[in-house]
């Protein structure tokens, strides 16, 4: 197992790792990771979105992210803070929203400033120290301290490098469709009808399918079910949950009805996806 996702007994984990175990291998995060590329280069996903990572590319996984690595370099490495939920929660309850939401949708950055470089340099050394320093009373707290300095500091660079706009939306139609997408993430297991949707931003289904439609190409119930495809892939290739069960957490009303949604967008059963990825 992956030390990133082993956390079951510490709240954080420093390191690095080349993320192999990660290699064409979906897996969503309990915990959220904060990694910086320190050699190589590699293609990865998170969520729906692919990404190119060199050097000196900060990446921020927040918790329940699904991520699969793609390729990469036989140098490439990553230095890793490793949070728990809770410590997440505990370091960014007063910060914006939106700005959580922003960095959901945008969690790569590749830095080219020195003053930055070495701020976050500065960072990764303290991190190790404090992680190895098992003696420390407050340990856990300086952890915590560190996650917020990274997200106040992040926050700050936002603030700066991008407009309002840019964060929040150039227009209510933008502002609602980036509402709707942070809501497919927390509620698209539990949530499938678009209705839901629109009454929770207070709006018609028929008006939200227009925003969709006009913003991201496509209608809220394709966005909501690329969505859930993901989660269930998720549940296919990294759990050894049986059909049932996955159809049961899904509320399929029984695994028959569950095959049928999921070869309806993939052209292959569920059974046929898994054995495929074995």
């Amino acid at each position: 197992m992956n030390p990133l996702l082993t956390m079951k007994e510490e709240t954080f984990k420093v390191g690095t790792d080349n993320l192999k175990f990660f290699q064409q291998r979906l897996t969503k995060m309990a915990n959220g990771v904060l990694m910086f590329c320190i050699s190589g280069e590699a293609e990865l996903k998170i969520d729906l979105g692919q990404y190119h990572i060199v050097q000196n590319t900060n990446l921020m996984l927040l918790p329940n992210s699904i991520f699969p690595l793609i390729s990469a370099s036989s140098d490439f490495q990553m230095h890793y803070f490793a949070y728990s939920d809770e410590m997440f929660r505990a370091a960014s309850f007063r910060l914006n929203p939106a700005f959580i939401h922003f960095l959901k949708e945008n969690p790569c950055y590749t830095h080219t400033q020195e003053e930055i470089l070495h701020s976050i340099k500065g960072m990764i050394g303290a991190s190790y120290a404090f992680y190895n320093d098992f003696n420390n009373h407050f340990r856990e707290t300086i952890a915590q301290n560190l996650l917020q300095i990274f997200l106040l500091d992040t926050y700050d660079k936002v603030q700066r490098l991008f407009t309002p706009d840019q964060i929040e939306g150039s227009s209510r139609r933008e502002q609602l469709f980036k509402k709707f997408i942070n809501l497919v993430h927390t509620y698209c297991t539990t949530q499938r009808d678009v209705t839901f949707y629109a009454e929770k931003l207070c709006i018609s289904t028929r008006y939200l399918s227009a925003i969709t439609k006009q913003m991201g190409k496509e209608s809220a119930k394709e966005i909501i079910d690329r969505f859930l495809m993901l989660e269930f892939k998720v549940a296919l290739q990294s759990t050894g949950l049986s059909l049932k069960e996955i159809a049961d957490k899904y509320h399929f009303p029984d695994q028959s009805f569950f095959g049928r949604f999921f070869k309806k967008h993939t052209g292959m059963s569920p059974k046929e996806f898994r054995a495929k990825r074995d």
